[in-house]
């Protein structure tokens, strides 16, 4: 499978201080420069994309799916713990990819009561506690963690996405980063180039951000010398936001000059039948796809959401989804909850399909991209948030197996956070309500 043509013009003027093939080494000027200091991942530490120096290494990819009405766990978890288990009605629609994944039982974050059933939507990718509750103030989600720590090494730090509900991605200030719900919109920020007119007006935009920027930084140290101490913290901390704000801008004037990529790939339609969910995931599956492939992102996450209201195109159900997800151990209801949710899995499959099936450096693409599959709730008709289901597929962990932890004591589920953005190259040892680096059956 190639969708992914490079553009012709993509490869950037060799730097006459540094061969193409040369990257500078991250660690070997933090060794250089004789401090431990962790610095951000630059530009100049990663090859050129499109040039002959993207032959050094595979870069690791991160993505993160959330269901947002759950999935039901009686037809996803097995009953077997380790390799030899036997495949479950939900896990025969991944059968293909069984040595590519491995499934979690028992894993959840604490504190989940929130002002609603489903709060826990919230802090999925976080772990803050409580949330919604008075005084609630969310954390840094852990792609943004990730987004972070790449810095501008790619045309996007991130894709924020959703096919209903809301955004899974969080600011270190708790602030919630609007999700791109539209193939089409996403496909033409990905891959159409601007007129020469849009592309100077973007610039224009992006400098008078950056004369803003020196305007209000101008002010500010004026300010800053008859504030007492703990003010003056504060205004630093905000000091350290503009010079990301300033950091973000300068990356964003090198990559609106850049060409984009050439895909393989007509320009996409959204689907106008809000209600046909299965085709709202496939086509957005495909846009996923294709920015792993063409590397304009490394992190990206996806809301599956849910709806009140009956999903089309799936022979069989009648009743509404959400009404559905709150079953109460009504067979019937069951019955057309599997067939939306077997229906969503099918997606996956082939999502993991078209990733395993590219190939990049001669491995699959599968193999690079760590994808997180799962739900904030573990069982939906109650509102639970305990004992989720998650399926970790790719990202050249040792698959196979189903790891079944305390379903009473549940482990914590942020103990995994730390290894994925570990393996993000991310120098750290917590993540929000961490207590360990891992979790029982993730392994490299």
């Amino acid at each position: 499978m190639t969708w992914f043509t490079p553009h012709p013009h993509k490869t950037s003027s060799p730097d006459p201080r540094r061969s193409l093939h040369q990257p500078m080494d991250r660690r070997f000027f933090l060794k250089a420069a004789g401090t431990s200091l962790a610095l951000p991942m630059l530009g100049a530490m990663q090859p050129t994309i499109g040039s002959a120096a993207t032959k050094v290494a595979a870069q690791p990819r991160f993505v993160a799916i959330c269901g947002g009405l759950g999935f039901h766990t009686p037809y996803l978890f097995p009953n077997q713990e380790g390799r030899n288990y036997e495949l479950t009605p939900y896990l025969q629609r991944l059968k293909d990819h069984k040595d590519d994944f491995t499934v979690f039982s028992g894993l959840s974050h604490p504190e989940q009561n929130g002002n609603n059933g489903h709060a826990s939507s919230l802090t999925w990718l976080t772990s803050a506690q409580r949330p919604g509750l008075a005084g609630f103030r969310n954390t840094i989600s852990l792609d943004q963690l990730m987004a972070q720590h790449l810095g501008g090494t790619t045309r996007l730090p991130y894709l924020s996405l959703a096919n209903d509900g809301g955004s899974l991605a969080w600011t270190s200030n708790g602030i919630n980063i609007p999700a791109e719900n539209s193939p089409s919109r996403l496909f033409k920020t990905l891959f159409i180039d601007g007129t020469k007119q849009e592309i100077e007006a973007k610039m224009g935009e992006l400098r008078r951000g950056r004369s803003i920027l020196d305007t209000v930084v101008g002010e500010a140290k004026k300010l800053d010398r008859t504030l007492d101490p703990k003010d003056r913290q504060k205004l630093h901390e905000y000091f350290t936001a503009i010079r990301d704000l300033e950091t973000r801008i300068g990356q964003s004037q090198e990559w609106t000059l850049k060409p984009k990529p050439d895909v393989n790939y007509e320009p996409p339609k959204d689907v106008a039948d809000k209600q046909d969910i299965v085709s709202k995931q496939r086509l957005m599956y495909d846009m996923m796809v294709l920015a792993l492939q063409t590397d304009s992102t490394r992190v990206m996450t996806l809301s599956l959401g849910g709806m009140n209201a009956v999903p089309s195109n799936i022979p069989g159900v009648k009743t509404d989804w959400h009404n559905l997800s709150h079953h109460g151990k009504d067979e019937e209801k069951i019955k057309e909850l599997r067939l939306i949710e077997e229906a969503e899995l099918n997606e996956f499959n082939t999502f993991l399909t078209k990733l395993k099936a590219l190939e990049e450096f001669d491995q699959p693409l599968l193999d690079h991209t760590a994808v997180l599959f799962g739900s904030n709730l573990g069982n939906a008709s109650a509102h639970d948030w305990h004992n989720l289901p998650i399926v970790l597929a790719g990202g050249g962990y040792k698959h196979g197996s189903y790891v079944a932890h305390d379903a009473k004591n549940n482990t914590r589920f942020a103990n995994m956070f730390v290894s994925l953005a570990q393996r993000m190259g991310v120098e750290t040892d917590t993540f929000g309500s961490s207590t360990a680096e891992s979790v029982r059956g993730l392994e490299m």
